[in-house]
């Protein structure tokens, strides 16, 4: 990519440059990669549209009940199999202390939304250079997510037949979940792989493991996602294996914003340094070159 010369009447050469495309492309391909300063209203209405569609989708997803059902007898053979068939002991277990299903009902129904929000509202103020990449990560899991659930219908244990599961929000009568009571008729019910309780809680957990500085908000980050398995297994809502699913959702959103961004979001600058200011030439105008 050098530079050619013309010889000038004066008989002196002189180097001109000549374009390069390729260097114009690689600049094209780098620019929606640099992180960019969010823009607040942008991001009210990116996850307001966002979550409107994933709920959307997800509950217009055909119910079929025979073959979640069928998926869920299955998952709990292999789980017999593997000697892991914990569930019915833990939702048992939890079921005997009021208070405690009754606190886990809510923080089911509630938890989920408040805690990924807040996360994302940290982000937005405290690491912008980072909140990007780290978006798009909890977007691209959810949007896989919602494929596993047009694939691979599966019920949750609290509806198999034949089992013993118990059903912690119809028993206690709380408001716990949208699959349960008065509200079932409103949501699938049979899109319980993977489980999104667990990849919005490791996605909020890994990223204040990597960026909080607090110690024990750090502790806190590390347990919610631990918490959260505890929660769904013994609400009867999950297998561990859905959790495994969540798991692997993550996976493939990090991966993807790796490729686009070159880079892990921790990784990234934390602030996106604003335009340079140029500084005034001899006259007061900007200086060029």
């Amino acid at each position: 990519m050098g530079d050619t010369t013309v010889t000038t009447l004066e008989g002196r050469e002189e180097a001109v440059p000549q374009p390069v495309a390729d260097e114009t492309g690689r600049t094209l391909l780098r620019r929606p990669r640099a992180p960019r300063r969010p823009r607040l209203w942008f991001e009210i209405l990116l996850i307001a549209v966002s979550y409107w569609t994933y709920s959307l989708v997800r509950n217009a997803v055909p119910e079929q009940r025979t073959e979640a059902l069928r998926n869920a007898d299955w998952i709990w053979r292999l789980e017999h199999q593997l000697g892991t068939a914990f569930e019915e002991s833990v939702n048992h277990a939890v079921n005997s202390v009021t208070w405690l299903v009754v606190g886990m009902n809510y923080y089911y129904a509630t938890l989920h939304f408040v805690v990924t929000l807040g996360v994302l509202v940290w982000l937005y103020r405290s690491h912008p250079g980072r909140y990007a990449a780290t978006r798009l990560v909890l977007f691209t899991t959810t949007g896989i997510a919602l494929v596993g659930y047009y694939l691979y219908p599966l019920a949750p244990p609290r509806l198999m037949n034949g089992q013993d599961f118990i059903d912690t929000v119809l028993v206690h009568e709380t408001w716990g979940s949208m699959a349960s009571g008065d509200l079932k008729n409103m949501s699938n019910q049979y899109a319980a792989m993977p489980s999104m309780h667990i990849g919005w809680s490791v996605w909020c957990g890994l990223t204040i493991l990597a960026l909080a500085t607090v110690p024990w908000v750090r502790v806190l980050g590390a347990v919610y996602p631990v918490a959260t398995l505890v929660v769904i297994v013994a609400t009867a809502n999950h297998f561990w294996l859905d959790a495994v699913g969540g798991v692997l959702c993550l996976a493939f959103g990090y991966g993807i914003a790796r490729l686009w961004y070159g880079s892990l979001p921790h990784a990234l600058p934390r602030r996106v340094p604003g335009r340079e200011k140029r500084e005034p030439g001899p006259i007061g105008l900007p200086r060029q070159g």
